[in-house]
Formats: structure tokens, C-alpha cells, sequence
């Protein structure tokens, strides 16, 4: 591999996406770039590398050892162009790009808060995705700014890139159909969920880090996970399909409500999802302060008296 070398900026984006998408369509709709310009810019990273990047068929896009291995480095060399970028653009002069995941979400209520006390200068544009993983892409690739979720869930090579901040042990829950037999409870114990199906995303690779979650969670209770479906996009597509198919649904205590359904907290222990909230490293903003300060204070972060769990290896001090 050559000792000089120099990739301008637009060429690494090229690798980014295609190495994050697997996909020449789709990475070329990201960058908004007509799909051959995208391979040929992919083709000059390589030349300029000395190095193959990704095996390509007609059926599938995969990364070889060396796209592996250089990934997480094209990726912090994009975020240090970034922060250059922004140091040098002045970059709280624009729009923050806030993902909150929807509208009954710990995110939301942090936005919510810190929008009333923003400076009138400072706008804060909220998006919706429907998981972390996902959203983290479009952090790292400057598509989006903020976002909140299990920051622990992401790659080690994700997490590089990015910063945060813990904001909430959220309690976890179950949504259940009306009739399901342990609906009338007011709270569902772990092991009265031993031999049940819940649905936990499974299937959607931008809730990535939610159903890794549920899945250290169902550990050794004898609780099974549905089987993969493709990804549900807005809160509509939500309720229409988990009613359809029957599911009952690993939630959280912020939830939307769903019609013929109930939330039950779960205890014995008292499941918590731990939400951070997440930005690129480096990323310098008004908006940013403000998110921060209106997720402080908040006393989110006191453990229950009770039992409790969290997933191994997490902090909680």
C-alpha cells in the first residue's frame, strides 16, 4: 500500500456509503450521485490505496479484509474534515438535525424542553428514525446531528466517531393485546414472560442496538424473540402491523399508545435501557449546549430501589 497518499474528501464519502449501504443503488441515493460516478469514484479510492475495497457481484456488495480494516479510519478522517468544515463555517449559524425516534420517546421530551429555552436564533429540526444504528450512520456521514438510544449497542468503530452523553434509565415494558392473560395485571414479572414471543425489531437493521438489547434481556428466561420482519417505518405502519400479526411488543415506559393494547411495566427485576444522548465528535453548536442542558437535572439517571437490571458490562454511576 502506497506511504502517500491523497484522497480528497468526496472520494472517501464514496467508500463510506457503499461500505455502510452493501449497496451501489442505494449508496449512490444517499450522496445523491448517479450510481456510475459512485463506482468510479470507488474504483480511484482503491487505485490510490493499492487496494481492494469490496468484492463485487451481481447478486451481492461485500467488504474485503483491507475495506474492513480502513473503515473506521476513512471514517474519522471524514469527521475530522467535518470539524474543519465547521470550525470554519460557523456551524450553530445553521439548522440542528435532531432524531428523536418518534414522539413518545425520551429524545422527544428532551427536545421539547430545550426548545422553550433556546435562543430565538437557534432552530432545532426534529427527525424521525426508528433506531440508533441507523441514525449513527447518518450522524457519522453529517446527514443528521443528534440523536438517542443504547450508545453501547453501536460497533466499537461506530462508537469511535461519536460522542455522548447518559440521559435516562429508561424502564422497559411490554405492550400486550387487551385479551392476553396478562394484560390485567398492573405489572408483568420477567418470569410469568417465560415461554411467550415478543416482538423486539428483530429484522430491522436500524434498530440494531434494541434488539441486541432484548436479546441479552431473554437471556437464560425462556422468553423468545419473533422472527425477523422487515423494518416498520412510522408510528402508523407500527400499529397497523403488530395488530394485524397479534404480537405482543418489548416497549419502553415511553410508548406510543397503540388501540386494543396495553403497557405493562415489567419488574422482578425491573428491565432498564440505558439512552444516551449522541453527536458526531467534534461537532460545535449552539443547539447542542441547549439539547444538553435540557437533558440534565432530570434525575432519569436514579436506579430503582428495587431490583434491577442492566445489560452487562454497563455503567450506572
Amino acid at each position: 500500500m502506497p506511504h502517500d497518499i491523497d484522497i480528497e474528501p468526496r472520494l472517501l464519502r464514496a467508500f463510506v456509503a457503499v461500505a455502510e449501504e452493501l449497496h451501489f443503488t442505494r449508496a449512490a441515493a444517499r450522496l445523491y450521485v448517479a450510481q456510475q460516478a459512485l463506482s468510479r469514484d470507488v474504483r480511484r479510492v482503491e487505485q490510490r490505496l493499492g487496494a481492494e475495497l469490496f468484492v463485487r457481484t451481481t447478486r451481492s456488495v461485500t467488504l474485503t479484509a483491507d475495506g474492513v480494516r480502513l473503515l473506521p479510519y476513512a471514517r474519522r478522517v471524514l469527521a475530522a474534515y467535518e470539524e474543519l468544515a465547521a470550525a470554519c463555517a460557523g456551524e450553530s449559524d445553521r439548522p440542528l438535525l435532531v432524531d428523536t425516534g418518534g414522539t413518545m420517546t425520551t429524545g422527544h421530551r428532551v427536545l421539547t424542553r430545550a426548545r422553550e429555552t433556546a435562543p430565538p436564533d437557534v432552530e432545532l429540526v426534529t427527525r424521525f428514525h426508528s433506531g440508533l444504528t441507523g441514525a449513527a450512520r447518518d450522524i457519522l456521514s453529517g446527514r443528521l446531528d443528534v440523536s438517542f438510544g443504547w450508545f453501547s449497542g453501536l460497533p466499537a468503530d461506530v462508537r469511535a466517531g461519536l460522542e455522548h452523553l447518559p440521559v435516562r434509565l429508561e424502564r422497559m415494558a411490554v405492550l400486550l393485546p387487551d385479551d392476553h392473560p396478562l394484560a390485567e395485571r398492573e405489572t408483568v414479572p420477567l418470569a410469568a414472560l417465560r415461554g411467550q414471543t415478543l416482538y423486539a425489531a428483530a429484522g430491522n437493521e436500524a434498530t440494531a442496538e434494541w434488539t441486541r438489547l432484548a436479546e441479552l434481556l431473554f437471556a437464560g428466561r425462556g422468553i423468545r424473540m419473533a422472527e425477523p420482519f422487515p423494518g416498520l417505518e412510522g408510528e402508523e405502519e407500527f400499529v397497523r402491523v403488530v395488530r394485524k400479526r397479534g404480537w405482543s411488543v418489548l416497549a419502553s415506559e415511553e410508548f406510543i399508545a397503540v388501540p386494543g393494547m396495553v403497557l405493562r411495566p415489567l419488574v422482578d427485576p425491573v428491565p432498564l435501557s440505558p439512552v444516551a444522548m449522541v453527536w458526531r465528535k467534534g461537532l460545535r453548536h449552539t443547539g447542542l449546549d441547549v439539547l444538553r442542558r435540557a437533558a440534565a437535572g432530570r434525575g432519569w439517571l436514579a436506579r430503582p430501589a428495587t431490583d434491577f437490571w442492566l445489560p452487562p458490562g454497563e455503567a450506572v454511576d
